[in-house]
């Protein structure tokens, strides 16, 4: 097969397969592998801040548990002074 016998599309075809396909290849794996990196940090971000979130409720949690016992304790303690453990409960929240 000579180069004489070779038309305009035939050689850019040849061109494209050789140089432009390698080279589009080359380039949209490089953007591919960047773009699975960015997902990878974000799912950590929001694994960290989910993970905080849940600390938060949980120590909230055990916070109004606390005062549900203590609640307790005074509704069902008919010799205690109710009046002062109301105020010390509202002291304690202030605090």
């Amino acid at each position: 097969m000579h180069v004489d016998h070779l038309n305009g599309f035939t050689i850019f075809m040849l061109a494209f397969v050789v140089i432009g396909l390698p080279v589009t290849l080359g380039v949209g794996s490089e953007m591919f592998k960047r773009w699975l990196v960015h997902k990878e940090r974000m799912a950590a971000a929001l694994t960290a801040a989910t993970a905080e979130k849940a600390a938060q409720y949980a120590a909230q949690t055990e916070r109004l548990e606390a005062r549900v016992r203590v609640l307790e304790r005074i509704a069902t303690d008919s010799g205690t002074d109710l009046h002062r453990q109301i105020e010390q409960l509202r002291d304690d929240r202030l605090n």
